[in-house]
This record gives C-alpha cells, structure tokens and sequence, in this order.
C-alpha cells in the first residue's frame, strides 16, 4: 500500500510517499522457522563477521555504538588520532541477488535443501501496489528481498558480510546496512588518507554484490580527547 506524504510539494518521487508491506500471517511462521534454522548454520560455518550487528539476538545497534566506542578509546590511548566514517548502504533489501545469495550460501557449505528454499522465497515473486485505495497490476519482482518479512534482515545480514575485511590499526563495524570504518594515525590528515583506501576497497567489493552506498548519508567524524580539543584541529 502506497501512502501519500503530507506536505509534499510533488508526489512523482518514491520519496515523497511510504509504502507499508502487507503479507500473509501464515508465511511469517514459517519463515520463522527457517530463519532459526539459517542463523544456527550460519554461525557455525562462519558466514557471519564478529563485527556485524543488528538482525541478531545480543548484536544490537546498542552493541555496535559500545563497542566503536571502546575501541576507539583504545586506540587513542597511545596519544593516536582516530577517525571514523559512516557509511549507508542505498536501498539495501531492494538489491538483494538471489543468485549471489544461494551462491554465498552455498560456497559456506549451507545445507542444499535450506539453499532451495531461499531461492525459491526470493524467486518468482510478484508485488501488487495499492494508489488511493486502487490495487494495480502485479508485476514480477526479480531482485531484492520483501520487507516485512522476519527472514530478510538475515539473508541482507548474510548477504552483506564479504562486504567486511580486516583493517590494520583501525575498525570495521557494521548494523544491518550501516557501516563504519575506524582508522588511526599520528596525524587525521593521515587518517583521511586511509579511509579513502578503505572506501575504495568496499566499494569494489560492494559493486561485485550489486549494492552502493548513498552519498548524502555519508559522514566523517575525527575523535578528539578532552586533551585534544584544547588544541586546534591540524590535518
């Protein structure tokens, strides 16, 4: 169902409306069933980062922010500079392959039968939208995982993980489809530097996926001590 913003000065954007999911109870059970299943074989072969958050029972955002800031409190305890950039994944569910997915999974040695049925869920998919009360015609939807349903959040979590790689002197943390990437220096100037690696590195990594990040979401924060903010910010 297609709901009209208020206040909009134009509704020929998809932004300028919310689209509200509605699904079938019954499916939502099973789902449930097989996410419970997804997640226990995931992580026993390694399908998971450490450092990915959310979608997870004891992994929360709350998790992820605690645990960026400890680590950066260490790093800037040898009197290092320490940088962050957040990144967001642009319409991260609508991008989900199907392919790349049962790929992934299979690589990781997931059950073949547990495979099937994720491909046969995100495959041969229609969504009808509803204007004004007006339901149109059902087209065929090929790519991206449905919202609403309690299995999607794991399959876009799992979907997204070799988006994740070690950094040296540095972080890489995510949330779902939020990322941030810590890097650590002598100088922030430095730090700038190393992130445009880093970002270079995801963003050939994201293009195999199918996946980019929103540029307007985009930000940089340079972590400064008490110490450190009585003195002028020097690149």
């Amino acid at each position: 169902m297609v709901l009209d913003n208020l206040g909009k000065p134009w509704y020929e954007s998809l932004s300028s409306c919310t689209i509200i999911v509605l699904r079938r109870t019954v499916s939502k059970i099973q789902e449930r069933i097989i996410v419970v299943r997804l997640i226990l074989a995931a992580r026993s072969r390694g399908l998971i980062q450490p450092n990915q958050c959310g979608s997870l029972a004891g992994l929360s955002t709350y998790d992820a922010c605690l645990t960026l800031m400890n680590d950066v409190k260490t790093l800037q305890r040898p009197r290092l500079k320490v940088s962050s950039l957040f990144l967001d994944i642009k319409a991260g569910f609508d991008n989900v392959d199907n392919p790349t997915l049962a790929r992934i999974l299979r690589e990781g040695g997931i059950h073949h039968n547990l495979v099937s049925w994720v491909a046969s869920f995100l495959g041969e998919r229609s969504c009808t939208l509803v204007f004004q009360g007006a339901p149109g015609t059902p087209p065929p939807v090929k790519v991206g995982a449905p919202q609403g349903s309690p299995i999607s959040p794991f399959l876009f979590f799992i979907y997204v993980a070799p988006l994740h790689f070690w950094i040296p002197r540095g972080l890489m943390l995510s949330s779902v489809d939020d990322f941030a990437l810590t890097a650590t220096s002598l100088s922030y100037r430095e730090n700038i530097r190393r992130l445009q690696e880093l970002v270079r590195t995801i963003q050939a990594r994201a293009v195999c996926l199918g996946i980019s990040f929103s540029v307007l979401k985009t930000e940089l924060i340079h972590c400064r001590t008490p110490s450190q903010r009585d003195s002028q910010l020097c690149l």
